[in-house]
């Protein structure tokens, strides 16, 4: 009898045993709580200290109104965010803009889709010999970055101000798709980061922000601004996914949580007119 009771006690106290190891893989570390499992990961690069304030808040909006927890995942290079988004390395990347992340997305296969838009930063004319765009004379020489993606989006800035006509239908242009040139213009084709330091030796150049303030370029070297247009759409700033997550609801909270008037507000606190929200802005 003692037997058959010591026989019992063992048998029970390995089945507890089994269940408590079943309840510690069900509900351990084994799964995600729900605070892991709204974690979201976002991948961006080189973040100056006023893009690190602006998604500090939308990570704080996140938290409070929709239980998110947003992290920053910094890269050095634009080549790694889209790598890292694709391989699951984060959840979300915020760093390109639509013309980028097709070019990109031609060359690797595809895989990273825009979920929603953030800001547009406008590049700019600039020239030191004049004031106005319409002191330019026949025949000045103007210089533009001559890297495919930047000489495009220079060319259609010279296009909108009524430089030049470029040939209809493209997205991405060259010198060669110019269709008229009725003042002559010489265009100097020289690297993204030299537009900015040849301002002396040409009368104006089309110099991408990054390069703009080292150069000591401002509103008042400005001759002309891009405009927002169905133009220059396609330098609008993006958030992306990984192809098939473009409606995963968590993704698109992150989105709302972007899109406010609190960002709208601190994008133009920091940036002034360099940087536009363009969530809600029409396209002409």
């Amino acid at each position: 009898m003692r037997k058959r009771r010591r026989r019992n006690t063992i048998i029970w106290t390995i089945i507890g045993v089994l269940i408590l190891i079943a309840g510690w893989f069900s509900f351990g570390p084994g799964i995600p709580s729900k605070t892991q499992a709204k974690t979201v990961t976002v991948g961006v690069v080189s973040q100056s200290k006023q893009d690190a304030a602006i998604w500090k808040s939308v990570a704080q909006t996140a938290k409070d109104k929709y239980g998110i927890t947003i992290k920053i995942k910094n890269f050095t290079d634009y080549n790694q965010p889209n790598k890292a988004l694709k391989s699951g390395d984060v959840d979300l990347n915020a760093f390109q803009h639509y013309a980028f992340l097709k070019a990109w997305n031609k060359s690797n296969g595809g895989g990273v889709v825009p979920i929603g838009k953030t800001y547009i930063a406008p590049i700019r004319l600039y020239s030191k010999k004049y004031k106005k765009l319409s002191q330019l004379p026949d025949g000045a020489t103007i210089a533009i970055p001559n890297d495919a993606t930047n000489e495009s989006r220079s060319l259609f800035v010279l296009k909108n101000a009524g430089l030049i006509g470029l040939r209809k239908g493209k997205t991405l242009v060259t010198v060669a798709d110019i269709t008229k040139n009725p003042r002559n213009l010489k265009l100097k084709e020289v690297g993204a980061e030299q537009t900015g330091r040849v301002i002396n030796s040409v009368d104006a150049s089309v110099v991408n922000n990054d390069y703009a303030g080292p150069a000591g370029l401002g509103d008042k070297q400005t001759i002309y601004v891009e405009p927002v247009n169905k133009d220059s759409k396609q330098w609008i700033n993006i958030i992306c996914a990984k192809k098939g997550q473009e409606n995963n609801r968590l993704y698109k909270d992150v989105v709302k949580a972007y899109q406010t008037e609190k960002t709208k507000k601190m994008t133009k606190h920091y940036y002034g007119n360099s940087q536009i929200a363009a969530w809600d802005i029409k396209i002409k």
